[in-house]
């Protein structure tokens, strides 16, 4: 007996057939709550494509991955050095939740079993993902001859480094210092001068860890006075220093500290002024240091940064001055100089998390709070300094006098946060 088949119904049979012969041929892991410790420890770099099925963006880039992988494969095919997986977070949500997954697709490496501190941003081709992943399995200290002889070289000068001065990579604290090395080589290089007796070192080896900064045209040095084999310490001494408690924000970097969804407090100065800056690190660091985890605190250049100013009825005349930006609003502290007042500062930041901020803007203060406000917002020339507005009678049915019936500025900042152009973002009204 003869069985014929309708047309359509051998393309669907086809079709299914050449899906399970690339699902089988696919260089990509297949990730998940059961098997991610497990990969990430096996390879020395593991690229995750954090995904939805729905999501026009995943689908887009899901034949390049796969290009990708099998390129990767034939370039190295040394046993656990490099492998690139994806992650369904339809189907591994509390996964994704773990990692902050916030928009799709997000891409993420882990080097030596970290997750890096950055994600990837780039171009999302076969030829920008190889590139990257041949950067990344570069070994991340770089052997130098002097300190002086890599910093004569302009491309070479680091805002921040870390020099190593040890006798040979076979000392036992090597491997740690590659971990540190890999973790924080977006942040800072590494180098490592091989036989060189470190400054300022009392140990019998001469090893020493040496971080310098550049600070306007000159280096300032910090040398480490810790023992080198204790992991901890000496971690957590390179990581203070080569990711500083305040940061300066550009537009390069914006995007990636917008999705770190804490507030700004950022000091716009003149590019030359460099006294008001590190009066700010300062006092942010004398006044501010338990509230790193939840406001990013910033400098930016007033010159660059000229929209927000605006933004703030300000221009650079009226630099240096310091403002919140909460990815709403934009509110401005009333005057730099009372940053050295202790307190003031901290008070802005607190009246920000209560809401404070935002009511005053409109209402003024309660006049049955204390006389003496440590921080009056003055935006728009509506609410000044120092004086005292009576809280909106309930009963009004317009703003009270010397309240704002206008919204405080709008952010500025969250323009800069991923674009819908780029990726499918999973709260439509946050970052």
């Amino acid at each position: 007996m003869h069985f014929s088949f309708p047309s359509a119904v051998v393309a669907a049979l086809i079709s299914c057939l050449l899906v399970g012969k690339h699902a089988e041929a696919s260089e990509v892991l297949d990730i998940g709550k059961d098997n991610i410790e497990a990969i990430v420890a096996q390879y020395d770099v593991v690229f995750v494509n954090f995904y939805a099925e729905w999501c026009k963006f995943s689908r887009m880039l899901a034949p390049i991955f796969e290009q990708t992988a099998a390129k990767i494969k034939a370039d190295y095919p040394q046993v656990n050095r490099v492998a690139l997986g994806r992650i369904d977070c339809d189907k591994e949500a509390d996964t994704c939740a773990a990692y902050h997954i916030s928009k799709y697709p997000s891409l993420k490496l882990w080097r030596s079993g970290q997750v890096a501190k950055r994600e990837y941003r780039g171009q999302r081709t076969m030829d920008a993902f190889v590139q990257h992943l041949t950067d990344q399995l570069k070994d991340p200290i770089l052997p130098i001859g002097s300190i002086q002889e890599n910093e004569a070289v302009a491309e070479k000068r680091k805002k921040r480094a870390v020099y190593l001065h040890f006798s040979s990579n076979q000392v036992p604290y090597w491997h740690n210092v590659q971990r540190m090395a890999a973790y924080l080589r977006d942040d800072c290089p590494f180098y490592v001068v091989f036989g060189s007796t470190g400054p300022g070192t009392s140990r019998p080896s001469g090893d020493t860890v040496v971080f310098r900064e550049l600070i306007g045209s000159n280096f300032n040095e910090d040398v480490y006075q810790g023992p080198l084999d204790d992991y901890n310490s000496l971690n957590q001494w390179i990581y203070d220093r080569c990711v500083p408690l305040v940061r300066e924000i550009t537009f390069e970097n914006a995007e990636e500290l917008t999705e770190e969804g804490l507030p700004f407090l950022i000091l716009f100065h003149k590019a030359d002024d460099l006294s008001s800056v590190e009066l700010y690190k300062s006092e942010i660091k004398k006044q501010l240091l338990g509230d790193r985890n939840t406001v990013n605190f910033l400098v930016a250049d007033g010159e660059k940064f000229s929209h927000p100013l605006q933004h703030l009825g300000k221009s650079q005349a009226d630099l240096p001055l310091i403002a919140i930006d909460s990815f709403r609003h934009m509110y401005l502290f009333p005057d730099f100089k009372d940053i050295t007042t202790y307190g003031k500062i901290k008070t802005f930041i607190d009246d920000l998390h209560s809401g404070k901020l935002h009511r005053v803007f409109h209402y003024g203060f309660d006049p049955n709070e204390a006389a003496a406000q440590p921080v009056v917002i003055e935006i728009g020339g509506q609410v000044q300094a120092g004086e005292h507005v009576p809280v909106q009678d309930i009963n009004a049915p317009k703003k009270q006098a010397g309240g704002n019936s206008q919204s405080p500025p709008e952010s500025s900042f969250r323009k800069l946060a991923p674009s819908r152009n780029r990726y499918t973002l999973l709260q439509k009204d946050e970052l």
